[in-house]
Formats: C-alpha cells, sequence, structure tokens
C-alpha cells in the first residue's frame, strides 16, 4: 500500500502561526523534509521516531536540488510511509510547492496542499502595515525580488507593476534592492513612494527599516540587511508609525530558555513579546517501584527539606 503526501506550509516563523491542520498532519508523519525558512520549533510537534530529512537553502546554496526533492518524496510514499514536506510560509506562494505537486501527481502519489501564513502577508502585519487601506491602497500584487536566469525574457510587467497597483510586496528581494527600486522609478513610479524591508518577519529578531525608492537601498546596506526579508512598497507604509505593535512589547526580542516542561507562565512571556525555547531538563515519570516512597513517606517526619 503506497503512502501519501503532505505539503505543508509552516508559516513565516511565529510558532503561532501554524495552523491546525498543518500541526494534525507533522503529528501523523512518518518522514519529515523540511527546509530552512522556518521555525525549527515546529519539529518539536513531530514525533521522534519519524525520519528528519533536511532540503533547505540558504543564500543560493542548496542542499539539494528539486528533482532530488522530488524523488525523495516519491520514494518514501512507495514505501507506505506518510510523508510531510514542511516548507516555510505558504508552499504554492513563491515555494515551489506547485513543481512538487506536479511531480507526485505525475507519479501518481496521492497528496494533500496544507496552506500556510505567508511572509508575504504576515511580515507586514507584524511590522505595522497593512497591505490595503480604503484610504490608502485597493490593490496588492506580490512579486519576487529575483527570476530564473535561465528564463529569456522577465515575466513581470513593470510598467504596470510601478503605476498599476497600489502596495507592491517583494520577495527574496534583498540581493536586487538597487535594480528593483530602479525598476520602478523608471517605469514611472515615484521615487518618493514609502518603502519597509522587514527582516525576520513575525520573530524575536524582527527588524524593519523604512524609507523610500530613492534612498532604501542605500539604508538596507548601512544596516546590514540579509535575507531572508520581505519588502513593501506603497503609501500604506505610511501607517507603521501609528500602528506597529509587535516591536512595542516590552519583550521583544528576547529569547528565554525554559529548562522545564511546558508551563501556563510560558504563555504568559510569549504574550509579552519574548521566545520561548523549550529544553526540559528535568522530567517527572513515576516510579518503577513505589517501595522506597512508601517507606520515606511512613517516616517523613524525621526529614527537614522535602524537595
Amino acid at each position: 500500500m503506497e503512502g501519501k503526501v503532505y505539503i505543508v506550509g509552516a508559516g513565516p516563523g511565529d510558532i503561532g502561526l501554524l495552523t491546525v491542520k498543518g500541526l494534525k498532519f507533522l503529528r501523523k508523519a512518518e518522514v519529515v523534509v523540511y527546509d530552512f525558512h522556518l521555525n525549527e520549533q515546529v519539529l518539536n510537534y513531530i514525533n521522534h521516531d519519524a525520519e528528519f530529512i533536511y532540503a533547505g537553502k540558504r543564500g543560493g546554496r542548496h542542499t539539494m536540488e528539486q528533482d532530488e526533492i522530488n524523488r525523495i518524496l516519491i520514494e518514501k510514499a512507495q514505501q507506505g510511509k506518510t510523508v510531510c514536506r514542511l516548507k516555510g510560509g505558504d508552499p504554492f506562494v513563491f515555494g515551489r510547492g506547485g513543481e512538487e505537486a506536479e511531480a507526485l501527481a505525475e507519479a501518481h502519489i496521492e497528496f494533500e496542499v496544507v496552506p500556510g501564513v505567508s511572509s508575504a502577508v504576515a511580515a507586514p502585519a507584524y511590522a505595522g502595515i497593512p497591505l490595503t487601506h480604503r484610504l490608502y491602497s485597493s490593490s496588492l500584487a506580490i512579486v519576487p525580488g529575483y527570476e530564473d536566469v535561465t528564463k529569456k525574457e522577465s515575466s513581470i510587467d513593470w510598467a504596470k507593476l510601478a503605476t498599476g497597483v497600489g502596495t507592491i510586496v517583494f520577495l527574496m528581494t534583498v540581493k536586487n534592492i538597487e535594480d528593483v527600486c530602479k525598476r520602478l522609478v523608471e517605469n514611472g513610479r515615484n521615487p518618493d513612494t514609502p518603502v519597509a524591508v522587514i527582516r525576520w518577519g513575525t520573530r524575536p529578531e524582527q527588524k524593519t527599516i523604512t524609507g523610500n525608492l530613492e534612498n532604501i537601498a542605500k539604508t538596507v546596506k548601512e544596516e546590514d540587511i540579509r535575507p531572508p526579508a520581505v519588502m513593501v512598497v506603497g503609501d500604506v507604509v505610511r501607517l507603521r508609525k501609528s500602528l506597529k505593535w509587535y516591536e512595542k512589547k516590552p519583550l521583544f526580542g528576547y529569547r528565554v530558555l525554559a529548562t522545564r516542561e511546558h508551563a501556563e507562565s510560558f504563555e504568559r512571556l510569549e504574550d509579552l513579546g519574548a521566545e520561548v525555547i523549550e529544553f526540559p531538563t528535568i522530567r517527572i515519570v513515576p516510579p518503577g517501584d513505589w517501595t522506597g516512597l512508601d517507606a520515606a513517606i511512613a517516616k517523613i517526619e524525621s526529614y527537614n527539606w522535602l524537595v
């Protein structure tokens, strides 16, 4: 009997943005093939007996090529395994999830897609930037900041994009930000148009810088902003000044290492903006033999301390 592949979007980074359905399939997975751009705490929800296969790409360097990832998904499913293909953000938004689904379909492997919260919408929201607003923008485009170098010509209509869309969100654009801004201005966008660049959106290390099309590339270099980052172009960026909320939390930017099992106090820390990393160093289990404990309880008055 063949297995099944679940292509799951893990969300943008904040562990709380993982969907209920995504969590369900993570817990039943026997094999997990996962990427770089996700919060590794997600892996804590997976059965420890599962097989973990890292297939991430970082800084343009591939752990494995796409064809190899496709082959692994097909091979594991043919072995009768329940496979979770865990991808950052949403698998069908510039995540190559469509290519993986095609490969599975061609191999007649059953699969299911679980959408995730894309960084394209989550990062701006955590930076206090609504992508649409009745008074500022009623149109939205999400565009990759780079294109496949093997393509003969760009599939982006820069003239229409520059002047025909209120808010533009660019993904994977840090390395090409100067060229992107130049193209927009050359095609009619006002160089004073507000711009925000959000690195590691929704995570404690989130960093947001603002400027305009004329100066944002320089600021990105000065602030040493590196991938992963989301760039937002449009008048909605002006709202950040009054709507930013995440970075104002008292424990924003702090990581707390918790050496005990999950407790309600952890949620309080998270509400205050901290990221709680659970690393239990003690585990409470029933004794294999109650004889010793019963004997100690019988003479409990002889002890000075109870731990």
